[in-house]
């Protein structure tokens, strides 16, 4: 049991990660805002069209990946708005060979119609 309510926007957070690790983008799309824009460090997409042709292919390149957020700290928890920064994880299989690695996430979420949904997310490698 924890030991403090957790903000909605932290469950939001949760269902993001298990959505994408189905690899199923239709479960991924449910917790999305319409107008979400991500940038990637190679990329930058601005619909959701665009945002599933990246995630599929990532998939299609690492398969049988495992994403994970740790040490999530939560700069900012409204009551419409939340902000969150995370170090990424990620582990699966690039032709056959086992690869894992990390990186830096932003994460901001916007209630909408009564659901948290992803609205931005930003990743990047770590700095050296």
């Amino acid at each position: 049991m924890k030991d403090h309510i957790s903000h909605p926007a932290e469950e939001a957070l949760d269902r993001y990660i298990k959505a994408t690790n189905t690899h199923r983008f239709s479960e991924v799309e449910k917790r999305l805002h319409p107008n979400a824009v991500y940038y990637f460090s190679d990329r930058t997409c601005s619909s959701i069209e665009e945002i599933q042709t990246y995630f599929e292919h990532a998939w299609s390149v690492v398969k049988d990946e495992v994403y994970g957020a740790i040490d999530v700290n939560w700069l900012q928890r409204g009551e419409q708005v939340a902000l969150c920064v995370y170090r990424f994880t990620y582990e699966g299989y690039v032709d056959g060979a086992f690869v894992k690695g990390h990186g830096r996430a932003t994460n901001a979420f916007v209630k909408e119609e009564g659901r948290w949904l992803l609205i931005h997310e930003h990743l990047s490698s770590e700095p050296e």
